[in-house]
């Protein structure tokens, strides 16, 4: 029977190169997106995944998302919470709402599907979760105090469930990508991306893949002895 796992945000640039390799290292993967109805068309047409639309940070709407693939799939057993957003600013122009947003989203969700499948985990006696961080939460941005404290909490929470889930052979780890050349940093400037480039010691940005060989890695059946970790992904720009 092959393990089921869930990719949220799975159908766009690093989720969805992490769904793609998950499945084809023969997992039933489920990706989950938010909003983009044709993107998501698109990626289930190309790719033969599974796509399921719900919010990640809204706590109903995943008890409802896990309940239907419980059902149709069996227990999920691996996790990928990849779901994320940003709304910048600095700490003067920032919103309430824009602070609750990306806390919601990045960080509440990780909260809201281990909580609503860690049971079914333990039940199995096996459960691989990863959860995406960042390079900006271990070293800050400006600009990002709400992105940073998101994923710097991804990390802490990381390393508490782990010491939760290790005795019922569930794994808990993060890993925290750098820059990484999808659309939103594509769209950075040249002259900025020019700098940060030359800032990462092996002279290039990270591509999905890069990312996505460490999900497979990490939610292997041999990596049972792997828990509790950050696995950086940066190409060396910022070594924690």
């Amino acid at each position: 029977m092959k393990r089921v796992a869930l990719v949220t945000g799975g159908t766009r640039g690093i989720g969805a190169e992490i769904s793609r390799h998950l499945h084809e290292a023969g997992r039933q993967v489920i990706a989950s997106y938010a909003g983009n109805d044709a993107a998501a068309a698109e990626f289930a047409a190309t790719t033969g995944i599974e796509v399921m639309k719900f919010d990640a940070g809204d706590f109903q709407q995943c008890t409802d998302a896990v309940a239907k693939i419980t059902a149709a799939h069996g227990a999920i057993t691996i996790l990928v919470n990849n779901a994320g957003i940003t709304r910048d600013g600095t700490l003067s122009k920032m919103t309430r709402d824009m602070w609750d947003a990306v806390m919601d989203t990045n960080l509440g969700s990780c909260f809201n599907l281990c909580k609503l499948t860690f049971d079914a985990m333990r039940s199995e006696k096996f459960g691989r979760i990863v959860n995406i961080g960042s390079i900006n939460g271990q070293a800050g941005q400006y600009g990002q105090v709400n992105y940073a404290a998101a994923k710097s909490g991804i990390h802490g929470f990381t390393k508490a469930l782990a010491q939760e889930g290790a005795r019922f052979g569930i794994t808990v780890n993060a890993i925290a990508p750098g820059y990484v050349d999808t659309d939103m940093v594509r769209a950075v400037p040249a002259d900025v991306l020019q700098k940060i480039v030359a800032r990462i010691p092996v002279g290039r940005l990270g591509h999905a893949e890069d990312i996505a060989r460490g999900v497979v890695f990490l939610t292997a059946d041999a990596a049972d002895f792997i828990t509790g970790s950050t696995l950086s992904i940066n190409g060396g720009q910022h070594m924690y």
